[in-house]
């Protein structure tokens, strides 16, 4: 049992014996580092209950809880703060009941609790860029943290591969293509689809630049270049399911998704199902029809269709234009609606996307509840601040956009860079520092990005992420390696890693503070998944690991003479790498085993 729930349970019994009273409830924090004490229960707010002087009522509760509770060695009172020391037996105790436990912390799936996170949702005319790295990492992340606290989830993404956009590119490909493919150019096919479609864009400016020097006013020929209505004719056509048309967005838009597939193996993020925007564009209408008779939605006098959230604090909402064609919200209705059909098991949805859509969730969200829908009740806007990065540090081929390929090589390099310099790799062969760069690049790229709380926007730096040393992915990295070059080493000694000492009475104040850290793991996970926030993760692995160096510093491990204890400090060694491993997995950070 917790040992929080043992002491709720005799604190309520202690002010019931004292004091007669019944306490509702028992609040407790850890203790401050300037205090003696593990645990520490707050009296303050239990003068709702009782009458008296805090401290006074603190030690006789503490009096107490030293009688009648095991594990508790001693208590002191400070001000309104019963700090309880317990005793060392019981984190000994603690840590032989989860040395051998395998994904220590997670939680087993609840297959009735199943959750949908879509994240990644690119365009299909160009390659995925610096933006996008931020939410297929917070979105895969919050997948596995989900997934660890013991729901069953379903992660996806909605492929926008419909529109004008998409035309333009292809439109530019049949001016001045030539014949071009990924094959023939040596181009991944996100590229080069991106490339036209910034063809296009010039010409297009071009074209207008020409109308308007011989006399034509800009607005006119913005809207009247030959491009441009050509572009929005080849919409038309394929609207309309022209053969041609329709072939050519299917072998341009296959040539995307290779590319794309290439980019998220690099990156280590995956989809269990994935949705098209042209096969999801026309749902919706069907349920602002229904939504329409039972008064959720209003007609205007031009025929569109709205709803009226002003009495929420938001304002008049299109779902329908007065052609009768869809906007992005009817779509989102249906598509959202689409999938809970698809996946009867699911009880809620969560979507990355960028801050400026927060305005849009917060409607979507409560349209859906206002058509009835049990499961809106448990929707979540991932909503996430822009990545910057410093003037001058990338630059992209067109100057503006980072993109997400190019920012992975560049963290490679930077990773090869600074270790090279530092020597921390003489003794490995070609390419095992090949495959090391890599992970240390993206490591750094994905921890960097993921200890952040998502709705702050960020200055992405990539050498000061490639530090070895302070709150960064290679430091993790090189404390995990540090702890596997410990269990190499022992392979030769006496120290037996399967055994249980129970012989040791008085711990090392280093091994208790670790064991104190590992302790706080599963609450971690579940925290983390309440909050849909890997940066809690990210920063209990760096305080985890900044225990253990200082338990390393100060503590003799294989220098120890007491096999009991050295035996005891070896696995709460691997036990923390474990840790490690297991939270910068839930990150989609790899661990070298030697560094």
């Amino acid at each position: 049992m917790h040992i929080q729930t043992i002491l709720e349970a005799k604190v309520k019994e202690a002010v019931l014996s004292i004091f007669n009273k019944n306490l509702p409830v028992v609040e407790f924090q850890p203790t401050r580092k300037d205090f003696e004490g593990d645990i520490t229960i707050v009296v303050f707010p239990m003068l709702r209950t009782l009458k008296g002087n805090p401290a006074q009522i603190g030690a006789q509760i503490g009096a107490f809880l030293e009688e009648q509770v095991d594990e508790v060695r001693s208590f002191n009172v400070v001000k309104g703060f019963l700090n309880l020391v317990l005793k060392d037996a019981f984190y000994v105790d603690f840590f032989n009941a989860i040395k051998n436990t395998s994904n220590f912390g997670f939680v087993s799936t609840v297959a009735s609790d199943a959750i949908m996170v879509e994240y990644s949702s690119p365009n299909t005319n160009k390659p995925l860029h610096l933006g996008h790295i931020r939410n297929n990492l917070l979105g895969y992340s919050v997948a596995e943290i989900l997934k660890a606290s013991g729901k069953k989830v379903y992660k996806t993404q909605i492929i926008n591969d419909r529109g004008i956009h998409i035309c333009k590119s292809m439109l530019a490909w049949q001016k001045m293509g030539n014949g071009e493919t990924p094959e023939s150019t040596g181009l991944k096919g996100d590229k080069l689809v991106g490339n036209y479609y910034v063809a296009f864009d010039k010409a297009y400016k071009a074209e207008v630049a020409e109308m308007v020097a011989n006399g034509i006013d800009e607005k006119t020929a913005a809207k009247e270049a030959s491009l441009l209505l050509a572009a929005q004719e080849m919409l038309l056509k394929w609207e309309a399911g022209d053969e041609e048309v329709v072939s050519l967005w299917k072998k341009m838009n296959g040539w995307v998704y290779n590319g794309f597939e290439i980019t998220y193996q690099n990156l280590g993020v995956n989809f269990d199902k994935l949705y098209y925007e042209s096969d999801t564009y026309l749902l919706g209408k069907d349920v602002v029809a229904d939504g329409l008779e039972k008064g959720v939605f209003f007609k205007k006098e031009d025929g569109s269709v709205w709803i009226d959230l002003t009495e929420e604090g938001l304002d008049e909402k299109i779902v329908l234009r007065s052609d009768g064609t869809s906007v992005y919200m009817t779509q989102d209705i249906g598509t959202a609606i689409q999938r809970v059909k698809d996946y009867a098991d699911i009880n809620g949805m969560v979507y990355t996307v960028g801050n400026e859509q927060d305005y849009h969730f917060k409607v979507l969200f409560l349209i859906l509840k206002k058509l009835g829908f049990s499961w809106a009740e448990h929707l979540h806007h991932l909503s996430y601040g822009m990545v910057d990065l410093p003037s001058g540090k990338m630059k992209s081929r067109e100057g503006t956009v980072v993109d997400a390929d190019d920012l992975m090589i560049e963290m490679t390099n930077t990773a090869a860079k600074i270790s090279e310099e530092l020597g921390k790799l003489e003794a490995y062969s070609a390419e095992d520092k090949k495959e090391l760069y890599q992970m240390v690049g993206l490591g750094a790229l994905k921890y960097y990005i993921l200890k952040v709380d998502p709705k702050k926007r960020i200055l992405f730096d990539p050498e000061e992420s490639v530090d070895f040393q302070g709150n960064t992915g290679p430091f993790i990295q090189y404390t995990h390696a540090r702890i596997q070059s410990i269990l190499r080493k022992v392979k030769d000694t006496d120290v037996e890693l399967n055994t249980t000492i129970k012989t040791l009475e008085v711990l090392h104040p280093k091994e208790k503070e670790l064991i104190k850290q590992l302790q706080l793991f599963p609450d971690i996970i579940q925290l983390a998944a309440k909050n849909y926030s890997p940066a809690v993760i990210a920063n209990y692995v760096y305080d985890l690991v900044k225990e253990f160096n200082s338990f390393y510093q100060q503590v003799s491990i294989l220098g120890e003479n007491n096999l009991d204890k050295k035996t005891f400090r070896v696995q709460l060694s691997q036990k923390v790498g474990e840790v490690v491993a297991s939270g910068f997995k839930l990150l989609g950070i790899e661990v070298p085993d030697r560094m």
